[in-house]
This record gives structure tokens, C-alpha cells and sequence, in this order.
């Protein structure tokens, strides 16, 4: 895989549910290390797209290539390596409540690894420190913890096995304007340091202006348009006029030309 070429590439994806549509023909790129921020109205799909890709929805037509690899034609064998490498915050964090969050970031080591017991362990408290947590966190439980330090946990988790993909369903949802910077800014660093590509799926405009570089607009049952956020604030679609300029929308340090053409659309 050429350094140039998409990490992701998704084309004329066709999913539905009965006889209801939810994507249709939709196509779509995510370059290696950068942060691509995904959106949409709600209901249109944002999740259906994320777990059609990790392969937890059928698609009943497309093309999905991950790290180079078209999902539909390698064997299971190549398909567990590609899902080595993709790690999944889900909305909410999904840890599971019976485990504590060591054993819940040890999840994806016993799955896919054999390793011995002790180095499980120091891998799960080297991966809470990772994601800004002490080691005393190992051996709680998800109830005894905040939403803060249960996205935080699920975070370590998502990076139990290095992944060189990262995805992140709604991360800052729940999170106070505080705790939401915070993450936005330990999701910067990772990716900085690690060398993570991202995919996050969220309605957060601050997560939007401040991490990502660039954003997805899923609407119609495809993407209506794709760029960086000087972009989206030049767009003429509807959706995405109202959405990053309308009257909730952040304002930002723009080139003067750029903020008198958005004024005069």
C-alpha cells in the first residue's frame, strides 16, 4: 500500500434493513494518521457505516479495503490480522460491568493473544497510563468509576493491541465542556505520538474545529461532502450551512476572505 493511499477506502456501500435503505452508494477515504471526523444528522447511518466497516453490519453491495486488504476477499486467517490492527471505542465505552477495567483492557489479549498472565497485567496499567489513568484504576469496576475515567478505560482498551486504526463512536458525548477538551486533546496527542489513524463519529462541533482534520458529512444515505473545516464553512449544502454555520455554530480565526464569503452566503 502506497504511503499516498487511503488506510480506508469505501466504495458504493449499499446497506438496509428490510426494506429500509439506510446507505446507498455512498463512498468514502481515510488517509493513514489523520483524524477524520464523521457527521451527520441523526438516524442517517453514522454507526451503520462504522460497524459495516469493522464487519458487525452486513452490506448487501460495496467495497470495503482496509490497510489494503478488500475484507471480501481475503481468508479468515487475514481477517483476524486486519482486526488486530483496528481498535473500537464504542458509544458509551460498552465495558462489561463484571469485569474489572483490567480485565476489561485484557479482553482483546485473550481474544487474539496468548500471553501470560503477568504481562497482561503490565500491559493494562501501561495502557491506563496511556490514556491518563493510575494503575489504581485496574481493579475497579465500570460502576465505580465516572464517565470520564469509563471513556478513558474504554480508550485503553481500544489500544490493548497497538491498532494502527482507532475508531470512536460519539466519544465526548456525555463528557462535561471540560472533560470533552480533555479527550479532545489526549485523542490529538495519541494519534500524534502513536501514530494512530482515526475515525471518530460525532455531533461535537468542538471536537470538529479543534482536532479534526478532516470531516465527513453523511447525508441522503451517502457522503454529501468531504474536506477540511474551512471547507465545510465555504459549503453550499444545506445540511452543512446550518450545521457549522448556523446559530449554535463555533466561530473561529479564519482568513478575511473566508470570513466574508461565509458572511455573504
Amino acid at each position: 500500500m502506497a504511503e499516498n493511499d487511503p488506510i480506508i477506502s469505501v466504495r458504493d456501500i449499499h446497506v438496509q434493513f428490510g426494506d429500509h435503505v439506510v446507505l446507498h452508494d455512498l463512498d468514502l477515504d481515510v488517509y493513514r494518521g489523520e483524524i477524520l471526523g464523521f457527521v451527520g444528522a441523526s438516524g442517517t447511518g453514522k454507526s451503520v457505516l462504522l460497524r459495516s466497516i469493522l464487519g458487525l453490519n452486513p452490506k448487501q453491495n460495496g467495497q470495503i479495503v482496509v490497510l489494503g486488504r478488500d475484507l471480501d476477499r481475503i481468508s479468515d486467517e487475514e481477517r483476524i490480522l486486519v482486526d488486530m490492527r483496528m481498535g473500537v471505542l464504542f458509544q458509551h465505552g460498552a465495558l462489561f460491568s463484571s469485569l474489572t477495567v483490567k480485565e476489561n483492557i485484557q479482553v482483546p489479549m485473550r481474544e487474539y493473544l496468548t500471553l501470560p498472565k503477568g504481562l497482561m497485567d503490565e500491559l493494562a496499567i501501561l495502557k491506563l497510563e496511556l490514556v491518563g489513568l493510575s494503575g489504581k484504576a485496574a481493579n475497579k469496576y465500570p460502576s465505580e468509576l465516572s464517565g470520564g475515567m469509563i471513556k478513558r478505560a474504554a480508550l485503553a482498551r481500544a489500544l490493548a493491541l497497538d491498532p494502527d486504526i482507532v475508531f470512536l463512536d460519539e466519544p465526548t458525548s456525555g463528557l462535561d465542556p471540560i472533560g470533552a477538551a480533555e479527550f479532545d486533546e489526549l485523542i490529538a496527542k495519541l494519534r500524534d505520538t502513536l501514530g494512530l489513524t482515526v475515525y471518530m463519529v460525532t455531533h461535537d462541533l468542538d471536537s470538529l474545529f479543534t482536532v479534526a482534520d478532516r470531516i465527513a458529512v453523511l447525508g441522503n444515505k451517502k457522503v454529501l461532502v468531504a474536506g477540511t473545516i474551512t471547507e465545510m464553512l465555504k459549503s453550499d449544502e444545506p445540511w452543512v450551512k446550518s450545521y457549522f454555520r448556523g446559530k449554535r455554530a463555533r466561530r473561529i480565526d479564519l482568513p478575511e476572505e473566508t470570513r466574508i464569503a461565509c458572511m455573504e452566503r
